[in-house]
């Protein structure tokens, strides 16, 4: 039987996720559209066609993107920055009646990652022992120094300070329980740890991949190596308990004095993904598979081995006449 050929779109086309994704899906059978606001990216050497939508929080995006669902019958579209996965979960049944399978998390745990103290609230409550201590009290001596400042609503890691002096506290401390929340400081950065799982639709654990990695300026991930902790696969399977995800997410953990701590939840695919496929995992392919063809996602073979990320340049000639 001759194998479906879907149309894919996926947003955030321009990004390390967006052609990650991009990249995962090349060897489908998969018509792939990429979306971005840039007008200069890379996103024309993964994609079939690229389209150019109003800004997210614009009154034209959704009319948008439900008018290009349709013009192109796409049957996925896949979000891969925060602010789409975001509008998506709030118009997620507007969507969903264009035909098309929206990639969403259970929308609660999306509405609940992108909110840190009703995060720490929920898990502490649930008394899941490897939350980092999280605290809108105003109050300077409240943690051992030092301690971060973050926002209350963000994303890899924008806009976190780490505080070490009163005079820096004074800063933020009307805002902390308001826009920001304070933080333990935990571990360092050569031991933190992604977690990539897929989830059935009733949030059973289906696959994963575990890597150690350090991390960019920018955020995402630089260094990677696999490895193979059965501890992390139960604390996954806990939060899995509590928190219900559905279809591919993303987990980050230090460890801080010997104990795993929860950083975050990506309720998503995330940075890593072009990094895990090479690996033998491929979220990607898994969501497709699974909620447009049906088909049970297995444990793959993990390869062992390290992923360098470096820029690599991609030309688009006018011709091909010198």
């Amino acid at each position: 039987m001759e194998e479906k050929k879907y149309t894919i779109l996926v947003s955030g086309a321009s990004g390390v996720v967006g052609y990650g994704i991009l990249k995962s899906l090349n060897g489908l059978s998969c018509k792939l559209i990429g979306t971005t606001i840039y007008e200069e990216s890379p996103a024309d050497c993964f994609a079939d066609i690229v389209e150019h939508p109003p800004l997210t929080n614009s009154s034209q995006y959704i009319p948008w993107l439900i008018n290009t669902i349709e013009k192109y019958s796409i049957d996925m579209i896949i979000p891969a920055i925060e602010a789409d996965m975001s509008m998506w979960n709030i118009h997620r049944e507007t969507l969903k009646e264009t035909g098309t399978k929206v990639l969403l998390n259970n929308p609660e745990l999306i509405s609940l990652c992108l909110n840190k103290w009703e995060f720490y609230r929920t898990l502490n409550e649930r008394h899941f022992k490897y939350c980092i201590n999280t605290s809108v009290i105003q109050d300077f001596h409240y943690f051992t120094k030092p301690f971060i400042i973050k926002p209350m609503c963000s994303y890899g890691s924008k806009g976190v300070v780490l505080v070490e002096k009163e005079e820096e506290f004074q800063k933020y401390k009307d805002e902390i329980g308001k826009s920001l929340v304070m933080q333990e400081y935990v571990g360092n950065a050569d031991e933190e740890y992604t977690a990539s799982a897929f989830f059935n639709s009733e949030s059973v654990l289906k696959a994963y991949i575990i890597m150690r990695r350090k991390l960019s300026p920018m955020g995402y991930t630089e260094f990677a190596e696999v490895v193979f902790i059965d501890e992390v696969v139960e604390i996954i399977c806990e939060l899995a308990d509590i928190l219900k995800p559905i279809g591919p997410t993303n987990f980050q953990f230090r460890r801080h004095n010997g104990q795993w701590k929860l950083l975050e939840i990506n309720p998503r695919i995330s940075s890593s993904t072009s990094i895990r496929k090479e690996f033998n995992y491929n979220e990607s392919a898994m969501s497709i598979k699974y909620f447009l063809g049906g088909e049970e996602v297995e444990q793959p073979k993990i390869r062992k081995g390290k992923a360098i990320r470096y820029i690599e340049d991609f030309v688009l000639y006018d011709s091909d006449i010198v």
